[in-house]
């Protein structure tokens, strides 16, 4: 991998893994220390970075990672539900035995951790989930374009499942989909992931609770 492709993977990757906050400054020379490459391969990163919307460049004021608001985060959730439908309606179509049980275990993993009241660890379960069901599916153009759209994500990855009595809700949902799938029946799979991703944006919509917003204060 070239020089430019290995910083360009590093600063990608810290933004969307959450490392970089939004409206964070990206300094050149801090980035070049921190991944040990050089300050031209760190601009040409900068500028893909900038094309895939992850970083503005404002003249005067540097490079730094792009706020995602509201509005748009509904509307990558909205592209997701088409895309995901699309992937679960396929998954149902040429699923595996090997491939439901794989679903299932990650089901049960789920649920261990919500009986444990890990929420974080259950929501990483969850975008596991997600994307095994595009993995099963053999869609490569979905599984792209969804991976591109997640890593815009980042600042909503844990909203919805700090909602009261979401993640119980969320855990029957992907359980009915996860049903659907094995039954290989696409239409219901590719409803029930629609509607899933419907209850996702609804959610977004809604305050934080109090108690979350303290910590968050704090």
């Amino acid at each position: 991998m070239a020089i430019e492709d290995v910083a360009y993977e590093q600063i990608r990757a810290a933004i969307a893994g959450g490392e970089m906050h939004p409206n964070e400054r990206l300094v050149e020379a801090d980035l070049s220390a921190r991944f040990g490459a050089s300050r031209t391969a760190v601009r040409t990163a900068l500028v893909r970075l900038e094309q895939e919307g992850l970083v503005e460049h404002k003249r005067n004021h540097g490079a730094k990672v792009r706020l995602i608001g509201e509005l748009e985060a509904t509307e990558i959730y909205e592209t997701r539900a088409v895309l995901e439908g699309l992937a679960a309606r396929k998954a149902a179509i040429v699923c595996t035995e090997t491939d439901v049980e794989h679903l299932r275990e990650l089901l049960g993993a789920i649920q261990q951790k919500l009986d444990a009241g890990d929420l974080i660890e259950a929501s990483d379960l969850n975008a596991e989930l997600h994307s095994t069901i595009i993995r099963i599916a053999r869609h490569s153009t979905a599984e792209r374009l969804v991976g591109g759209l997640n890593t815009h994500l980042v600042r909503y990855h844990y909203r919805t499942i700090l909602q009261p009595d979401r993640p119980r809700k969320s855990f029957e949902e992907h359980r009915a989909i996860v049903d659907a799938i094995a039954a290989h029946d696409p239409d219901r799979a590719e409803q029930l992931m629609r509607t899933h991703l419907e209850f996702v944006i609804a959610t977004l919509r809604l305050p934080l609770p109090p108690e979350v917003l303290n910590q968050q204060r704090r």
